[in-house]
């Protein structure tokens, strides 16, 4: 591969994946009043299922079902597909990013689930099994995946040698939606973090998604 793109040793070793199968188990253990309560509220706005599964592309072009809580209609994926190019005026993503505001298809209290980050709890689960990392590059849909390795291969290529994670760099920047530049600068510096550095990243990242409840 054609880059001088810089990972950190920790990212793939047995420390980080024993420090963030302790973690994810504490965090799954601290949030289970918070599943406890969305869930019935869920199922009574959306009905079952009340978990979005979604495949998506992880370490080695690996495929894996990623989850998170509802935050829209069920059939949104069949909306967006079937109205591509009113949803394409939405977007204010570049390709291969997909992101809109204040997106139609949020049921009643979906925006403040995505916009706090509570949906993507279930996460942990993902974590638990080793489909992804707490700290490392997001994991993209299939079809966004595809497109970016058009895009960009080397890129591709590089960002898909470690677990996705739920938390990174990406997270706290206000222009990470601007332009791929931009995406890919926010990847590079949080694949350089050593262990310590990304364990101080998820506190400062938890801590302003607490603050923002």
């Amino acid at each position: 591969m054609k880059n001088n793109y810089f990972i950190h040793h920790s990212f793939n070793s047995l420390i980080k994946r024993l420090f963030d199968l302790f973690l994810a188990l504490i965090v799954l253990a601290i949030s289970l009043p918070i599943f406890i309560i969305l869930w019935p509220l869920l199922l009574w706005q959306i009905g079952y299922p009340v978990i979005f599964k979604q495949k998506r592309t992880g370490k080695n072009e690996k495929k894996f079902t990623i989850f998170k809580f509802r935050t829209m209609v069920k059939n949104a994926e069949s909306l967006r597909l079937n109205k591509q190019k009113q949803f394409a005026k939405l977007n204010y993503a570049p390709q291969p990013m997909f992101k809109i505001g204040d997106d139609p298809r949020f049921i009643k209290f979906g925006k403040f689930l995505s916009h706090s980050g509570l949906d993507e709890l279930p996460q942990v689960i993902n974590v638990i099994k080793g489909d992804m990392s707490l700290v490392g590059p997001r994991p993209l849909p299939i079809d966004e995946a595809k497109t970016l390795k058009k895009i960009d291969v080397d890129w591709y290529s590089w960002r898909h040698q470690v677990k996705p994670g739920l938390f990174s760099l990406w997270v706290l920047d206000d222009k990470r939606h601007q332009n791929l530049k931009t995406w890919k600068r926010l990847e590079k510096e949080t694949l350089e973090l050593n262990l310590c550095q990304q364990y101080l990243l998820i506190l400062k990242i938890s801590l302003i998604q607490l603050k923002n409840l």
